[in-house]
C-alpha cells in the first residue's frame, strides 16, 4: 500500500488508537510487527496514519493486543475501510486540510455539542454572517478564497438538516447574539435563522444571558463531536493555522464535564427561544 504524504485527521486518529491499544498491551513496535510478519517501520507508518491498514490486520492486531471491546474494534474497522469520497473532496487543494478534516469528522459523527461566546455557531451561520467573519481575517483573503470558505461552511450544515441529521446541542452566550458581525438586517436574519433551527426536534439551543450571576466560564468555547463509540469522540479547538483535534480520554472527559456545567446554568430551550425572539425584535 503506497505511503501517504499527508494523512487526514481521521487516518491519523485510527493510527493513534491502534498505538494506544499496543501500548496498553505492553508491546513494542518491533513485537507488534512480528505478529503481522512485517517490520517496525510498517507499524510506525500505520500508527502515524501514513500507511493504510486492512480490516484483517486491524482485527489481528486487536486480538494480539487483547482488546475485548467489540464495538471499538468494529468502529476501527470502519475507520480503516470506509473511505467515502465526500462532498468536501471538491475543496482539496483549494482550502486548508483542516477544513476538509472537520467536514469528514462531522460526516462520521453521532452527535455534536457546541459552546460559543463571541460568534453564532458555524452550523447556524447565514452566508452574510459567515462572509463577514471570513472578510475580517488579516491578511485579507482574495475574493475567491473567501467565497470558497463561505460555500464550505454552508455545505457543512448537511449534518443538522433533514434527512441526514444528528442530535445537536448548542449553548450560545448573549454576547454572541448581540454582536453585530454584519449590518443590522444581517444580524436580525441571523437571529431568525437560529430560531428556525431551534424548532427542529433534533436541535437544542440554550442561551447564557448577561444577567447570570457568578458565571466565570467565558473561556469555555468548544466543539465536541461524538464518535461511533465514546472512545472515538473528538473535541475541536480553534488554532492559529486551523482546527486542532483532541482525542485523549482524559481531555475528552474534561470537555464533557465542561459542557454539562455550562449547560446547567443556561436558560432552558423554551426560554432561550423567547430570549432570542426578543433580541430579534429589538433590532
Amino acid at each position: 500500500m503506497a505511503r501517504r504524504k499527508q494523512p487526514t485527521a481521521r487516518q491519523t486518529r485510527l493510527g493513534s488508537e491502534l498505538r494506544k491499544l499496543r501500548e496498553a498491551a505492553g508491546l513494542k513496535g518491533l513485537e507488534a510487527a512480528a505478529l503481522l510478519g512485517t517490520d517496525s517501520a510498517q507499524i510506525s507508518q500505520i500508527e502515524f496514519g501514513t500507511a493504510g491498514v486492512s480490516e484483517e490486520r486491524v482485527r489481528r492486531l486487536a486480538a494480539q493486543y487483547s482488546c475485548t471491546d467489540a464495538e471499538l474494534i468494529e468502529a476501527l474497522v470502519v475507520m480503516a475501510t470506509d473511505r467515502p469520497q465526500g462532498w468536501w473532496e471538491e475543496y482539496r487543494g483549494l482550502l486548508p486540510t483542516s477544513f476538509l478534516d472537520l467536514a469528514e469528522l462531522e460526516y462520521h459523527s453521532s452527535y455534536r455539542l457546541d459552546v460559543e461566546f463571541l460568534h453564532v455557531p458555524g452550523l447556524f451561520q447565514t452566508e452574510d454572517y459567515a462572509r463577514a467573519i471570513f472578510a475580517y481575517r488579516v491578511p485579507e483573503l482574495p475574493d475567491n478564497d473567501l467565497e470558497l470558505r463561505v460555500r464550505h461552511r454552508m455545505k457543512r450544515k448537511v449534518i443538522i438538516e433533514e434527512p441526514a441529521c444528528i442530535p445537536y446541542e448548542a449553548v450560545i452566550h448573549e454576547a454572541a447574539l448581540r454582536i453585530r458581525v454584519g449590518h443590522r438586517a444581517a444580524t436580525r436574519a441571523q437571529l431568525d435563522r437560529v430560531l428556525e433551527f431551534s424548532e427542529a426536534p433534533h436541535i437544542t439551543v440554550r442561551v447564557i444571558p448577561f444577567s447570570l450571576d457568578g458565571f466565570a466560564g467565558a473561556t469555555s468555547a468548544m466543539m465536541y463531536v461524538g464518535g461511533a463509540v465514546p472512545r472515538l469522540d473528538t473535541a475541536v479547538r480553534d488554532a492559529p493555522h486551523g482546527a486542532g483535534f483532541i482525542g485523549s480520554e482524559a481531555q475528552l472527559g474534561a470537555f464533557r464535564t465542561l459542557f454539562r456545567k455550562v449547560e446547567a446554568v443556561s436558560l432552558d430551550p423554551e426560554r432561550s427561544r423567547d430570549f432570542i425572539h426578543k433580541l430579534s425584535k429589538e433590532l
